[in-house]
């Protein structure tokens, strides 16, 4: 049996991993989360638990938000630290330019998830074609569903409606990719 262990920087990653991971992995697999208090509590902690890390047959993904950084930087910066805790082959994502932007490419799951109608027309609109190039798509989220969505409860109630394979956020498509990619090498 293979578990994949997520280093996150928030609980609603965890929130929105639990409700796609039982529909993307294969049997057998398992998956831990490991959430932190902010990317700063994550970047701190990252190497010593990963180097602590003592379950066989075990895969990491390092999950954290882009926000106001620049993502390639943010990427090199997580990158580094994982192969400083001898851990290289730690896959790294970065949602851009926050977790929000997933369900800013899926409406119709924020419009099933969220008991709202009429979101998915919307989607076609240049915004959420793109929705990666959105600044504040958590901003954006709340205007858009009059503030029903909150942070951990509306990543509870749409991920399990999230479209795996067509979701206009490529940064959710490349998170897909890689967890595919690491259930596929076992």
């Amino acid at each position: 049996m293979k578990t994949i262990v997520f280093f996150l920087e928030e609980p609603s990653a965890q929130e929105m991993l639990e409700g796609i991971l039982p529909r993307l992995l294969p049997e057998g697999f398992q998956f831990r989360c490991l959430v932190f208090r902010g990317k700063q509590d994550l970047e701190r902690n990252l190497i010593r638990k990963l180097r602590s890390w003592q379950l066989r047959n075990s895969g990491f993904v390092v999950i954290r938000d882009q926000d106001s950084a620049e993502c390639k930087a943010v990427k090199s910066k997580l990158v580094n630290l994982c192969r400083e805790a001898g851990r290289k082959e730690a896959l790294v994502r970065v949602a851009c330019h926050e977790l929000e932007s997933f369900y800013l490419g899926d409406l119709a799951a924020v419009e099933k998830g969220l008991g709202l109608q009429s979101l998915s027309k919307r989607q076609e609109k240049r915004k959420f074609r793109s929705p990666d190039e959105v600044i504040n798509p958590a901003n954006e989220l709340y205007k858009l569903t009059n503030n029903v969505y909150q942070k951990v409860a509306g990543s509870r109630a749409i991920a399990p409606y999230l479209n795996l394979e067509e979701n206009r956020s490529q940064s959710f498509n490349v998170l897909i990719s890689g967890i595919r990619k690491i259930a596929q090498s076992e």
